[in-house]
């Protein structure tokens, strides 16, 4: 179990444990991507054999353990062969290339599709996985008006843009595996730090000397320590041991401590001790994403309420700790 420690004193390590035990067999989907890079060693290393469907001929070096396989489809996965959890993280990614609706079509393949291919082939399965830990997004909650200071939790409704009808088909996607007698968590991610992922372009205006509010500034980031996020998965995983397993379970998997973005900027500056005083208007970025361009100048100020009311105890709760850990150390 991971440790339950007073919010107020969080101790120095708080570790990462999936289930005790020896024997586990566990499917990631989405393995080598950003996530995925930091999570199947840390289940490798703990004695977890992890099967990685990827499109790749090859596992990146960073991957490579005895216990550590790609497959190129679930068909090369035999149906007699025990796959005790699946963990699905892939989906194309969704900043940058315009919103099109081949662009719009492609996001919903690599993630709704996927995710009902994963289903049907546990449907095929001779024993069902335990468990299904499937990625989703705080995109759930569309956007929240800047004014508003209200903590969405689970509980928040979904509104009707793109990004919100996505994360919901997602969900109804791994839902499903429910009625195979599954046990199902679909993950909220916020906005994840790490040394990958989109943080590095987020911090390059700003160690240029050229952070500064984008847009009104006023927009709340939901953010996550990559640290937190992987041991998030492991509480949840052993949070769905415990679950009847009758409905899909929903988590925000995100710090409690959401900041406007001019404070994230100011934060950053400060860590990186560099100025922030060049502001980034939001009309260009509005005049060449579109709709998209709600990902950066809206937001929501999105809570972990579950995991907070279980008992999870983050690392790296507030923004300024998490950026000075991945500003001064390596991974």
């Amino acid at each position: 179990m991971i440790a339950n420690t007073a919010a107020t004193d969080p101790p120095a390590d708080l570790p990462f444990q999936f289930l005790e035990g020896s024997g586990w067999h566990v499917l990631v989907t989405g393995g080598t991507g950003f996530i995925g890079q930091s999570l199947v060693p840390l289940l490798a290393d703990q004695g977890v054999r992890v099967t990685v469907l990827t499109r790749r001929d090859r596992l990146p070096q960073a991957l490579r353990r005895q216990n550590v396989q790609a497959v190129n489809s679930l068909s090369s996965i035999p149906a007699s062969e025990r796959v005790d959890a699946v963990i699905n993280l892939a989906g194309a990614r969704i900043l940058g290339l315009p919103w099109t609706a081949g662009r719009r079509e492609e996001l919903m393949r690599s993630r709704v599709g996927l995710t009902r291919d994963l289903v049907q082939w546990m449907a095929t399965r001779a024993s069902m996985p335990r468990c299904l830990l499937s990625a989703s997004a705080i995109g759930y909650y569309g956007v929240q008006p800047q004014s508003d200071e209200t903590p969405l939790t689970e509980e928040g409704a979904p509104q009707g843009m793109f990004m919100s009808r996505l994360c919901q088909a997602w969900e109804q996607a791994a839902g499903e595996a429910v009625l195979l007698g599954v046990r199902v968590a679909c993950l909220r991610f916020g906005l994840v730090l790490g040394h990958a992922g989109a943080l590095p372009a987020l911090l390059l205006p700003v160690r240029l000397g050229l952070g500064g509010r984008l847009g009104s500034g006023m927009q709340w980031l939901s953010w996550v320590h990559i640290d937190d996020l992987l041991r998030a998965l492991a509480h949840i995983w052993q949070a769905l041991e415990r679950s009847p397993g009758t409905a899909p379970n929903f988590y925000n998997v995100t710090a409690p401590g959401a900041v406007r973005q001019r404070d994230f900027s100011r934060v950053a500056a400060a860590v990186l001790r560099r100025p922030s005083v060049v502001p980034t208007p939001g009309w260009p970025m509005r005049l060449l994403l579109g709709e998209q361009s709600d990902l950066l100048l809206e937001g929501q100020r999105v809570v972990p309420a579950r995991l907070e009311r279980e008992g999870f105890v983050f690392r790296y709760p507030q923004l300024q700790p998490a950026l000075r850990h991945l500003a001064g150390s390596g991974r």
